[in-house]
């Protein structure tokens, strides 16, 4: 069983039921396991500024699959819930978005996957809720911790905690 790290993201309406209802999903699965997930939290956009904010969380899980089977599940749970991406605007409004952070210490370079995920160390809304779950996790290419990604990040975003509209930095 390999140890992964995804990143859930919704900002339609409902988004704290879709994000509830993908989590649950995940869980389902025989071949991927929840291990645990970090708190809700609440963030500005990221590329695309004018649309709704995001609720966003991250997610430890324990899974049999390749990584990408495991994109694969995933995109078919984001499917499930209603994302169609032949509709979307790239970096804009969706129902549901998971992507793969870490799939342990392994690097993927496919045309359809890379592992860690090639934009992570940019985004507060990710780095945020895995500093809940890993914040001494070493980033196999970056060869920093999550903690020492977030300090060097120059163009933070909003994070909240959910519920709380207290800014996380």
């Amino acid at each position: 069983m390999t140890l992964a790290y995804l990143s859930l993201g919704s900002n339609t309406k409902n988004k704290e039921k879709l994000i509830e209802q993908a989590v649950g999903l995940i869980n389902l699965s025989e071949d991927v396991k929840l291990v645990r997930t970090s708190a809700l939290y609440e963030t500005e956009p990221w590329g695309v500024k004018n649309q709704n904010w995001f609720l966003n969380l991250a997610a430890e899980i324990k899974t049999s699959l390749s990584a990408s089977e495991l994109l694969e599940k995933m995109q078919f749970i984001e499917k499930t819930l209603g994302r169609d991406r032949t509709k979307e605007i790239r970096w804009g409004e969706r129902p549901i978005d998971i992507d793969i952070i870490f799939y342990g210490q392994e690097i993927v370079n496919l045309p359809n996957l890379t592992v860690p995920h090639i934009n992570m160390h940019n985004r507060a809304f990710v780095l945020v809720p895995l500093l809940e779950l890993i914040p001494d996790f070493k980033h196999p290419v970056l060869n920093k911790t999550i903690s020492e990604i977030y300090d060097s990040l120059e163009d933070v975003e909003d994070v909240f905690l959910y519920g709380t509209r207290e800014v996380l930095q």
